[in-house]
């Protein structure tokens, strides 16, 4: 299961060596209640085609009529502005007055698309800047403290994994949690010391950590960007994991169980591991939210909801540093 940087690089390059032209479309700023975030973006293909999202749907109707009819056969990026008059917000269907900023190019750099895709294939983060006045796009490798820059000339978009998700436990839960974690963004990291696990781990796009687990936590160094969840409902395990994971600064941290297992564990980690309350209370368990999960994928898209609504509330999009004229009439570059 690819991400959406995956789906739509694939896609444009896929394109380019067919012969196709296309644009691609990113959403620079956003004012309201819009409803995709800063860095969200698409390709439209000249006859129609389209992979990715910039919105719920109106605007892409509109862009695509307007690739469709040549509108943008030039070379040069350009800005674009949708719903700034409660007319344009009606028109597009735009919630609560809400209004996009997107940068829309015409004949994107297919060099800097393919390194793009090479450097997040490999699980790197990238920066990819494009300059409307110089009309000029650079990749380079990006931090995990890299955000979003527009300064309404220049725009610098990051992607690949910036969230981690450390999961304890090659699980049956796991295999279903792993792949459904990739596709939303995270770099899947996976620990578990028993050998008959890891001989027979066999899922794309995670990486197998060795060691204990209490040591693994400690070598990857958690931050505010990684979740940690215990999945083996084996106490030696997932003890030692949390042990280490809830003195972290991971934003999210849980395990597995019921609430009778999960009270047990927290007596047991203030009781042998002189875990403080405060820390107790960062656990997420049971994990996930309470859909009424049984089957190992109900319980992975239960814990992965969460995880969502967690980093959601944590990880709101940061102001874009904007200089653009807000007075600018949709559709006209600025």
């Amino acid at each position: 299961m690819d991400t959406m940087d995956a789906q739509v690089l694939n896609a444009a390059l896929q394109w380019a060596a067919q012969g196709h032209r296309f644009a691609t479309v990113t959403v620079a700023r956003t004012w309201g209640s819009a409803p995709r975030p800063p860095g969200a973006w698409m390709v439209v293909r000249h006859d129609g085609q389209v992979v990715g999202s910039v919105s719920g749907g109106c605007i892409e109707d509109d862009l695509i009529h307007r690739v469709t009819h040549g509108e943008f056969n030039g070379t040069a990026p350009l800005a674009l502005k949708y719903g700034v008059t409660t007319e344009e917000a009606n028109r597009f269907n735009l919630p609560c007055g809400g209004t996009l900023e997107l940068v829309l190019e015409p004949a994107a750099d297919l060099t800097a698309l393919d390194t793009l895709l090479k450097l997040t294939s490999a699980g790197a983060l990238a920066l990819r800047t494009v300059d409307l006045q110089a009309g000029t796009t650079r990749v380079e490798p990006g931090e995990r403290s890299d955000t979003l820059q527009w300064t309404g000339t220049v725009l610098t978009t990051v992607h690949g994994p910036r969230l981690r998700l450390l999961l304890i436990g090659a699980s049956q839960i796991s295999r279903y949690v792993a792949p459904m974690a990739h596709a939303l963004g995270y770099e899947v990291l996976v620990c578990d010391p028993r050998e008959e696990y890891y001989a027979s781990w066999d899922v794309p796009n995670s990486r197998w950590l060795p060691g204990m687990p209490d040591d693994v936590v400690l070598a990857i160094q958690p931050d505010v960007h990684t979740a940690i969840v215990a999945l083996t409902h084996d106490p030696k395990l997932d003890d030692l994991a949390l042990m280490e994971a809830l003195r972290s600064p991971a934003f999210y941290v849980g395990a597995l169980g019921s609430k009778a297992n999960n009270a047990r564990r927290k007596a047991r980690l203030q009781e042998h591991f002189e875990l403080q309350p405060h820390e107790l209370e960062r656990l997420h368990g049971p994990v996930g939210l309470p859909i009424g999960s049984r089957t190992p994928p109900e319980i992975a898209v239960s814990l992965l909801a969460e995880l969502t609504q967690v980093k959601n509330q944590l990880h709101q999009q940061p102001a874009v540093r904007s200089a653009c004229n807000t007075d600018s009439t949709q559709g006209v570059p600025v």
